[in-house]
């Protein structure tokens, strides 16, 4: 069965993609968000018809949760931004200049949400069920202690030198998070070095590049829209994107994996102290 809001899904990003040529206001200037908002309807019902569950149908107040996290962890993105300033918007319309603050929360609401929801579509079709590492590696304090330090220097690097270590921004919170996610017992990526099961990391990576052709795709044809300007890989561009900066998608999904269970675990122990 695919859900009714599947279907609307489907008509909200016709109705946006037609709005390229009409303009109708003021849907044209809050497109964003909007045409994100249809993508993931669409590939939730796709999943609740592959897997008879989804996130929206089985897990609200999962997603819900998501929405807020999403919001919260582009937030930070903007702040590391600062000091490198490799993106910036332009066209912002006046309602939306007034209200800047929620129309980027908005947006940013979404990405998490698509990220997961297209996560659970991969796993869906059983693209890597059966991929496996070859070896069986131990997770050493020595190797935890490692990824670590490489996190704490990666924050800081661009940071203090944006314009040569700028790219370090898309790793450096994988490092930081996802050991503590292990020690922790949460979901993470270094734990399938032990068990050697490759499905979840295949599928963020796939994910991460899909995401990564979507969301430049829609913000190449959006009024308010963001701009890059890198230096030294600045060449080549496929939408607004220099075409070596969409490598930089693949530990991106890594990162938000690891960021986003990570503040789900602080809400979680939360809820456990209070039910204690």
């Amino acid at each position: 069965m695919f859900r009714k809001y599947g279907f609307i899904g489907i008509l909200i990003i016709v109705l946006v993609e037609l709005n390229y040529f009409l303009d109708i206001q003021p849907f044209a200037d809050w497109y964003f968000p909007i045409v994100w908002l249809g993508y993931i309807f669409v590939i939730d019902a796709v999943v609740f018809k592959l897997r008879k569950h989804s996130l929206i149908s089985n897990k609200p107040w999962q997603f819900l949760g998501m929405i807020i996290i999403s919001s919260l962890l582009w937030w930070i993105f903007e702040f590391m931004n600062l000091s490198a300033k490799n993106w910036s918007y332009s066209n912002i319309p006046q309602a939306a200049a007034t209200f800047r603050n929620i129309y980027g929360t908005l947006a940013f609401a979404t990405v998490l949400p698509a990220f997961f929801e297209t996560v659970e579509l991969i796993r869906s079709i059983h693209l890597f069920d059966h991929k496996k590492l070859k070896k069986k590696h131990n997770i050493t304090k020595k190797f935890i202690h490692t990824m670590f330090t490489i996190g704490i220097i990666t924050f800081l690097l661009p940071l203090i030198f944006p314009r040569y270590f700028y790219p370090l921004v898309w790793v450096t919170f994988f490092f930081i998070l996802d050991p503590i996610n292990y020690l922790h017992h949460q979901p993470s990526i270094i734990k399938h070095l032990k068990d050697r099961n490759l499905t979840i990391p295949l599928s963020l990576l796939i994910a991460g590049i899909i995401m990564g052709f979507f969301w430049e795709f829609w913000n190449y044809w959006a009024i308010p829209k963001w701009t890059y300007s890198i230096p030294f890989l600045g060449f080549f561009k496929i939408f607004e994107m220099p075409i070596l900066g969409y490598l930089g998608y693949f530990p991106f999904a890594f990162e938000l994996y690891a960021m986003y269970f990570f503040i789900r675990s602080l809400f979680l122990k939360q809820e456990k102290l209070l039910v204690s």
